[in-house]
């Protein structure tokens, strides 16, 4: 079976616009986003099946008989979706509550991290060291040694 052109350029629109939403910093068009990637995921199933009478053993021949599996995945598609639409809600109506928006903000934290590795990637800071002694060129396991015994001592 060959799918229908107009198929393919519609799941291809949905995905191509659910990413471009799942992008964007504000929890409202990130649900947007997850809603059209579900549809799209639901109609790309639904194009691979077959179509046919309905696969009840008795009343259709078995050749003529639609495929039922990508209409069980399509069902389980609409929950995990419908999951995931309740979940997004509920995160942008409590982001409104607290911060009267529902834009997503950087992390601090993640912002400190990303300065810290930066500062430590900087020029002239490359290791050109085989791996098994630190800077001073002791071996690594003596400093491992080192190590254990100043934990040691420390108790």
């Amino acid at each position: 079976m060959n799918p229908n052109l107009t198929y393919v350029l519609v799941v291809g629109v949905l995905f191509a616009a659910g990413v471009t939403l799942l992008l964007e910093r504000s929890l409202t068009r990130v649900l947007m986003g997850v809603i059209l990637l579900g549809n799209g995921a639901n109609l790309l199933l639904l194009t691979g099946g077959r179509a046919g009478g309905p696969p009840i053993v008795g009343t259709t021949a078995e050749e003529e008989m639609s495929d039922p599996l990508p209409q069980a995945m399509v069902l389980t598609a609409i929950v995990i979706t419908l999951g995931m639409t309740a979940f997004l809600l509920a995160l942008a109506y409590r982001s409104w509550h607290l911060n009267g928006h529902d834009e997503v903000q950087d992390d601090v934290e993640d912002r400190r991290i990303m300065e810290l590795a930066d500062r430590d990637e900087g020029p002239g800071t490359a290791d050109t060291d085989t791996g098994d002694g630190d800077s001073t060129g002791a071996p690594a396991r003596d400093r491992t040694a080192s190590v254990a015994g100043d934990a040691g001592r420390a108790g």
